[in-house]
């Protein structure tokens, strides 16, 4: 029974979207997030596929910085620091939270999420979240599985350099 359990562990850590091990392999989704310029590349297949403009901390410090891995993802979140259910307007989570597991929480501490205040995307403006346009993380949400790894950064390299440096894109 022992050996049984250990085979199926060893087969789940050798899959592509486990969260721990040697990830991204070149071909997996990948996201980078650069707090310098509030925006955010979408990588899959090898080649960065898309890049948003997001919001992130008022203050650096408030959005951490390092690799992360992607172990939440809900749809219409409610907010509980203030008790607003999903799909309130009034909710500032908008319609997607995709929660990753930054300075050891579980995913419902620091995420990518939409918001109730489109206008504010683009500026340093959170409590150490990332926020996108509703739109957008509908559609994000939709392209990238549990596991899925976050690279927070505060850089002027671009996409290319930094994707290339974490192996997520080929560097030929």
């Amino acid at each position: 029974m022992l050996l049984k359990w250990m085979m199926i562990l060893s087969i789940l850590m050798a899959s592509p979207i486990w969260p721990l091990g040697h990830n991204p392999v070149e071909g997996d989704p990948y996201l980078i997030i650069n707090k310098q310029t509030n925006e955010m590349a979408f990588i899959d297949d090898g080649s960065i596929q898309k890049i948003y403009s997001v919001a992130s901390g008022k203050e650096s410090k408030l959005t951490p910085e390092g690799e992360f891995s992607i172990v939440v993802k809900a749809v219409d979140p409610y907010y509980r620091k203030k008790d607003i259910p999903g799909g309130d307007p009034k909710n500032p989570l908008g319609p997607r939270w995709i929660g990753f597991d930054a300075e050891g929480t579980d995913g419902r501490t620091y995420g990518i999420h939409g918001t109730n205040r489109e206008s504010s995307i683009g500026s340093f403006v959170t409590q150490g979240c990332v926020r996108m346009h509703n739109e957008e993380v509908k559609q994000l949400f939709s392209k990238i599985p549990i596991g899925t790894k976050v690279w927070i950064t505060d850089t002027n390299q671009t996409f290319e350099t930094l994707a290339k440096e974490k192996g997520a894109i080929s560097t030929e």
